[in-house]
């Protein structure tokens, strides 16, 4: 180990590491904040996959955004390699000072040693290769540590310490997606403020609601005059899941996922008319239209988020719309909404959950997640509604 501590005058240059999926990548905005409030003179730079590099688009603290594609592996070795040595070229020629590797990526160990920084902090491993590429190396958070906090830590492990303000997750959807929304809204008759967007569905199927259950608690939502709008990514999959909740739109929701006070009307505001899909109220359908950067000026606009744990929930969170989200065997103490009125609605049945399984026993079917009541999601809406 070199010192304890960067010495922050020396500090010039950063890249950040985050090879993980959108989410993850999304809580990792602190660390960047952190380092450019510490050293205001230090560029800051991001290593993500593509796919994930509009988590960190335009955001303030960070000068550039250099990726990877894993479609490289398609593309046969000599392109691959290719590929490869520009993207090192391009890191060598930062020269950066200080490597911050938040994951075990062993991607990581291999460009510390090759950037060759003046200081490198990643993750505790006991692997000799792994030890002999970081001059600092972060003990395993606790648990039931947020994943904003346990990236942090990285940064606490050199000297640098955050302030409350560095932890605010930013995300920045820019004018062309804010406009392309406003279109949209003006299109449908959508008044900001006004919905209720419903993403029910995640990357990971076994981490979603049943979809009869999501089409009773939209029909409730609708019955208290709640427009819903819906999304979900452009993946068969998903827009398989949201073609089902549809269905189930169509018709009242059966009496036995309802509790007895959920459907009760009388006293509510009038609705604002029937839809295509059926159901007390508008539901709009913009599931696979919008890119991430026009989820996020969507959702901004929204009275209330209900969904899955998912990288859209992370997105409304940073966002600062009030959100429900719905955890099976994922842990929301790790991955729960961060610093946004929120409710967090899992099962108290089930002393093995968050077990981290896809699925029980490995079989895609989470019941403690399958099994949350519609009322209990629906009161936890309410209570944010008021």
């Amino acid at each position: 180990m070199i010192s304890n501590c960067v010495e922050v005058a020396q500090l010039q240059r950063a890249l950040v590491i985050k090879l993980r999926h959108h989410g993850d990548v999304l809580l990792s905005a602190p660390v960047f904040s952190t380092i450019k409030r510490v050293a205001p003179h230090c560029e800051v730079d991001a290593l993500v996959y593509v796919e994930t590099a509009p988590m960190l688009a335009d955001h303030p603290a960070i000068t550039q955004v250099h990726t990877i594609d894993r479609a490289w592996k398609r593309l046969g070795l000599a392109s691959q390699a290719v590929a490869e040595w520009k993207l090192l070229a391009a890191l060598r020629a930062r020269h950066y000072d200080l490597v911050v590797h938040l994951t075990e990526h062993p991607r990581g160990a291999w460009l510390s040693r090759l950037l060759k920084p003046r200081w490198a902090v990643a993750p505790q491993r006991y692997e000799r290769l792994w030890g002999g590429s970081f001059t600092h190396q972060v003990p395993r958070s606790p648990a039931y540590r947020h994943t904003v906090e346990s990236n942090l830590d990285a940064l606490r492990r050199i000297g640098l310490q955050a302030t409350d303000a560095d932890k605010r997750v930013i995300l920045i959807p820019g004018e062309a997606a804010e406009e392309q929304v406003t279109n949209l809204l003006n299109t449908h008759g959508i008044a900001s403020g006004k919905f209720i967007h419903v993403h029910p569905a995640s990357r990971w199927l076994f981490k979603c609601w049943p979809t009869e259950r999501v089409a009773a608690l939209c029909w409730a939502l609708g019955e208290r005059g709640w427009p819903i709008v819906m999304t979900a990514a452009p993946d068969p999959a998903e827009l398989a899941l949201i073609a089902a909740i549809r269905q189930h739109l169509a018709v009242p929701p059966a009496p036995t996922l309802m509790a007895p006070h959920a459907r009760n009307p009388s006293s509510l505001p009038p609705t604002g008319g029937a839809s295509a899909w059926g159901g007390p109220a508008p539901t709009f359908d913009l599931s696979g239209q919008l890119t991430l950067k026009e989820l996020a000026a969507l959702t901004a606009r929204a009275r209330l988020f209900v969904g899955v744990d998912s990288a859209p929930m992370h997105i409304a969170a940073a966002m600062g719309t009030p959100t429900v989200a719905l955890f099976g065997p994922s842990d929301d103490s790790l991955w729960g909404p961060w610093r946004t009125p929120h409710r967090i609605v899992a099962s108290d049945r089930h002393p093995c959950r968050p077990c981290g399984l896809d699925g029980c026993g490995g079989g895609k079917i989470s019941e403690c997640l399958s099994t949350l009541p519609v009322d209990r999601v629906l009161t936890a809406c309410e209570e944010l509604l008021a």
